[in-house]
């Protein structure tokens, strides 16, 4: 069993740097696969790491050495507070590079931030809780990859790190406005990629062209400008109805030589509008939103997939990691201890949402995978 344990997932990671002296107790690997299986089993911090372990010792005996028994909880504290996050990551991101890409339609990779809201050092002073931005694919429903804000930073320095561990080519990659920077957008082109691009007032000048052009051209009908346009109409399930509609034109030149001198690929412009009726009251809200791309081509089916994808990281990821794992409820903070352990997380979400073998949710998987030793062992080794 022991071949099999270190196959699949987990060599990967076998060339992970231990941060440690090399007179050490615990081996690293042991470490790092005892966490991996006590989180995807429901562990929720260290104490709970150890205490899985050793009611699984002699399960864990079976394909690990443990030279030294179980580790403390200290021990995995220390250890993974230590561990360099950047080569934590590589390992990780070429794990999933070496999944297989769902079929259809567009690579979309969408970026995004989330912070872990108990992860400041004191109550009083909550600007030291970890945040991180993350790229998920939608199609798969995985985390590509992951980058802590460092100090002192913000997402707008971050997004480039993330996005220099990533295989850019073939792909388009969404970003919400906070990403819309012209050094971002040069990235992903020279990265052989595309962009969809949320535009708003942190861009002011980009934003007045953009809004002024399509809002103008949605009056006249886009008389004699390239363009196409899609509409869509949700039902009354939630008590209203939404009718979304696209629409999209590559006549950039109408923004000015100047303006597109200094956003690298830019070739079309997209608006799309959200128009809500609340069934109770008969209240109509509409909404208006805003983007660029580097996508020449006039398709307002690609663009609606590209906006709506995006957002599904909000109930794909974020919400996930906060329900099914907890995550904003997480006291780990010492060193890179916050970042390691949400990584760990994701590693988990993506090994349970990959597995198709039961047609239960996250939560039942991660009962079962406590219960039920084999199929622990095969998320692992799948």
């Amino acid at each position: 069993m022991d071949s099999q344990a270190s196959g699949g997932t987990l060599r990967f990671f076998a060339g992970l740097p231990d941060p440690r002296a090399h007179n050490v107790i615990h081996k690293l690997h042991d470490i790092l696969v005892i966490a991996i299986c006590a989180v995807i089993c429901g562990a929720d911090g260290w104490t709970e790491v150890e205490e899985f372990g050793r009611s699984k010792q002699t399960w864990f005996k079976t394909f690990l050495d443990l030279p030294g028994g179980i580790p403390s909880h200290d021990t995995f504290g220390r250890v993974f507070a230590k561990l360099d996050p950047d080569a934590f990551e590589r390992c990780f991101i070429a794990w999933t590079g070496a999944l297989p890409w769902a079929t259809g339609g567009m690579k979309l990779i969408a970026i995004d931030g989330k912070a872990i809201r108990r992860s400041f050092q004191h109550a009083w002073d909550k600007s030291g809780m970890t945040q991180l931005v993350s790229a998920f694919v939608q199609a798969n429903s995985i985390v590509f990859g992951q980058v802590a804000v460092a100090d002192q930073s913000n997402e707008i320095q971050t997004i480039p790190r993330l996005l220099a561990l990533l295989d850019l080519s073939g792909s388009t990659v969404t970003i919400d406005a906070i990403g819309c920077q012209r050094d971002i957008a040069q990235q992903i082109i020279q990265g052989q990629g595309n962009y969809v691009l949320a535009v708003k007032d942190n861009q002011p000048t980009l934003h007045s062209k953009v809004k002024k052009l399509l809002d103008q051209s949605i009056i006249e009908g886009f008389e004699g400008m390239s363009h196409d346009r899609l509409e869509s109409v949700d039902g009354s399930d939630h008590g209203r109805i939404e009718t979304r509609r696209v629409w999209v034109t590559n006549e950039v030149r109408w923004l000015g030589e100047e303006l597109l001198s200094q956003w690298p690929g830019l070739a079309s412009v997209a608006a799309v509008e959200s128009e809500r009726e609340d069934l109770a009251s008969g209240k109509i809200s509409t909404e208006r939103r805003y983007f660029i791309s580097s996508l020449q081509a006039v398709d307002a089916q690609a663009m609606a997939q590209a906006v709506r994808r995006h957002w599904s990281v909000e109930n794909q990821l974020h919400w996930q990691l906060d329900v099914s794992f907890n995550e904003d409820q997480c006291r780990i903070r010492k060193d890179h201890g916050a970042e390691n352990y949400s990584r760990l997380r994701r590693l988990a979400l993506n090994l349970l949402k990959r597995d198709k073998s039961v047609k239960i949710g996250i939560h039942g998987k991660r009962l079962k995978a406590g219960w039920d030793e084999p199929y622990l062992l095969r998320l692992l080794t799948s």
